[in-house]
């Protein structure tokens, strides 16, 4: 195999969840380059979607949405390609008095247990072949949560990491791959809405909401967050052939939010 030929994902299936924005759809289009062939699943695919037989318009936070997608994927044999995207939060700010029951179902059916109901029924077929790639998108909010506002969507991708690597030893003897990306900062219009709603809670402008966002992380040093094109290129990276002894780990891209330990 030549080192380009380990760039490419010719002749493999792949499905995203979340993938009609943002960057569900960077990795998609990522995916899509590298010669996969490519589902995503998303609420509402978008308007002039250029290839509507590849999308699943169904809600993975829900246990229907989930049957309806592993339906339509399972008819067509089994994937090689598992990338968890969906997710965020819609917590109105205010700490965790603010988080009613209702929310936190949400934000833990939306961030986690979504994840966890669709690999049960898409991985079996995996390591019946023996042969797969899973990564599920976390976030650096596992180990830097946001008390005001995102509390329940923290909580829900610490779960998910730590599903994630226990999954990883489980499947890696069977021949499955699992690792995860934990993203900081992303330049989304999820991102742009979150600011949006910090600064309406909190009767500030949108440029001081933006920088309670940067102070509440200890800062940003690269100074931006990063793209959804950069966040794609590292999923791209995991589900090749180059990371074929990557298992069970989490690559962090957020520049340099995380203090070193």
């Amino acid at each position: 195999m030549t080192m380009q030929d380990r760039d490419r994902l010719d002749g493999r299936r792949a499905l995203v969840t979340g993938g009609s924005k943002g960057t569900g759809m960077a990795v998609v289009e990522r995916l899509h380059e590298m010669g996969a062939d490519v589902w995503t699943t998303a609420r509402t695919m978008p308007t002039g979607y250029e290839r509507p037989d590849r999308f699943i318009e169904a809600d993975t936070a829900t246990t229907d949405g989930v049957e309806a997608v592993a339906g339509k994927i399972s008819e067509e044999g089994p994937l090689d390609i598992l990338v968890h995207v969906v997710g965020g939060s819609s917590t109105p700010p205010g700490g965790y008095a603010a988080a009613s029951e209702d929310q936190w179902m949400a934000e833990l059916n939306l961030n986690l247990l979504g994840a966890v109901r669709l690999d049960r029924v898409l991985l079996p077929a995996m390591v019946e072949a023996r042969s797969g790639v899973v990564v599920h998108v976390t976030s650096i909010q596992r180990q830097q949560p946001l008390h005001d506002a995102t509390l329940p969507y923290a909580s829900a991708k610490g779960a998910l990491r730590t599903y994630s690597k226990g999954l990883a030893n489980e499947l890696a003897p069977r021949g499955v791959r699992v690792n995860a990306v934990s993203p900081g900062g992303i330049q989304t219009e999820g991102y742009d809405d979150f600011v949006d709603r910090l600064a309406d809670g909190n009767d500030v402008t949108r440029e001081e909401a933006k920088q309670m966002i940067f102070d509440s992380l200890g800062g940003v040093p690269l100074g931006r967050f990063a793209t959804t094109e950069e966040i794609a290129d590292l999923v791209g990276f995991l589900v090749s052939d180059r990371a074929s002894s990557i298992v069970g780990a989490e690559y962090v891209i957020d520049g340099g939010t995380v203090p070193t330990t």
